[in-house]
């Protein structure tokens, strides 16, 4: 029998932190070289913590690098296009590989961490070598350098006119395997379900480059309880794509976010059968796509779907304990909230809880439609002895005239753990 329809508050009681600092405001128009707020990670300096970083994308604006007061230090742009017709680099998600032995020149088999980019626009992954020492504001040298290798191939397409169709590297998480000592990239999408297990290969020149291991494919399409087919609504060729991602070193399991599905679990190197630890609130309901309004129209909520996750599910981190307890956090991003699961497998991923980044001021506002989210439990200095918790806002304010504006919030991770342990 069919499900009953059901409806659900759009607005659940969840506690509330605000953030205690943002980054510049970046602008997606010509005026502020179509930078959009999209995805941080989070470099905590060993030597002096509160000289850390963090590293966010910018799309076509490229990478900012700040420090903890979210001042930026470095801005580097992502690359143009070959020819006038090429799409241009948009860098869309980061994340870090510690210790990567790299080779050449001086540093011959020293130990470097990286900032690992997916370029959207060039079917391609960057590296950048961080190098805390070089810790300076305003112009000239800062602590990232490219290392990316001139002769890395694209990541799923063929050629260049692959690539101008834009099914390109999308999302992203690293992962370093415990048992065999490399270094991964895990690496989605855009427009279809597939993941790609990478490694991460230094070259005898001191550069970096990779290769594609194996790929996975998510399902496109799901059998309902009622006993029909459902495929989420979306423009046509499209198919349900992931984009937040994250590793947990301990067990070796990637989470993915399907965007409009839910959040998977799988096994890193991609050898296992996913599972679904969560759906979206949507999951199940039906849709029209609609050419004049670019949109999908929804039908009836059959009911099928999950309690605390609104589409799109976006940016996944995992927030670690030092007693090897934790949460993987997941930005919901439809209803400006975020979720905590458990970490332990043996706990089934069970959702314990989840909280709202609101205003702090008429001039500090909270997040609104996130997309990526970073978190690390590490003191930081004298700023964030509790850790640090970044998170981008699709909606900065206050905003100039119609300008789309976007962001990235510090957030006292010390003030979460306190919410969310109330």
């Amino acid at each position: 029998m069919p499900a009953e329809a059901r409806t659900w508050d759009p607005t659940p009681a969840l506690p509330a932190v605000t953030p205690r600092a943002e980054a510049p405001t970046l602008y997606d128009d010509e005026a502020g070289g179509n930078a959009n707020a999209d995805d941080p990670a989070i470099w905590r300096n060993p030597k002096d913590p509160d000289r850390s970083l963090v590293i966010a994308t910018a799309k076509e604006g490229g990478l900012r690098v700040y420090d903890l007061d979210a001042r930026q230090i470095q801005s580097i742009a992502a690359p143009r296009p070959g020819r006038r017709d090429d799409a241009p680099g948009r860098f869309n998600n980061v994340d870090l590989v510690q210790g990567l032995r790299l080779r050449g020149g001086s540093a011959q088999g020293a130990r470097a961490d990286l900032a690992v980019t997916t370029d959207r626009g060039n079917d391609r992954l960057r590296f950048y070598r961080i190098d805390g020492d070089r810790h300076r504001s305003g112009r000239g040298a800062g602590p990232l350098t490219d290392v990316t290798d001139a002769a890395a191939p694209p990541v799923f397409s063929r050629d260049q006119d692959e690539i101008n169709d834009q099914k390109t590297a999308y999302g992203l998480a690293t992962w370093t395997d415990k048992a065999s000592g490399r270094s991964y990239a895990l690496v989605s999408r855009r427009n279809r379900t597939t993941v790609a297990l990478i490694e991460i290969r230094p070259t005898p020149t001191g550069t970096v480059t990779y290769r594609t291991v194996r790929t996975l494919d998510l399902p496109s399409a799901f059998r309902l309880p009622n006993g029909t087919s459902w495929t989420p609504c979306a423009e046509p060729d499209e198919l349900p794509q992931v984009e937040g991602m994250v590793v947990d070193p301990a067990t070796g399991m990637l989470y993915a976010g399907q965007e409009d599905v839910g959040i998977w679990r799988v096994r890193a190197d991609l050898k296992g059968a996913p599972k679904l630890v969560d759906k979206v609130r949507e999951y199940g309901v039906p849709g029209v796509y609609d050419e004049r309004t670019e949109e999908c129209t929804p039908g009836t909520d059959p009911g099928y779907g999950g309690s605390r996750l609104a589409a799109d599910v976006e940016g996944l981190t995992l927030l670690t304990e030092p007693d090897g307890d934790g949460y993987l956090l997941a930005s919901s991003q439809g209803d400006n909230t975020f979720a905590l699961y458990d970490r332990e497998l043996g706990d089934h991923n069970e959702y314990e809880g989840g909280f709202r980044i609101t205003a702090a001021s008429a001039t500090l506002d909270g997040s609104e439609e996130c997309d990526g989210a970073a978190v690390l439990n590490a003191p930081l200095g004298r700023r964030y002895p509790h850790g640090l918790l970044v998170v981008q806002d699709g909606h900065d304010t206050p905003v100039q005239g119609d300008r789309e504006a976007t962001g990235f919030k510090f957030v006292d991770l010390g003030e979460v753990m306190e919410r969310i342990d109330d």
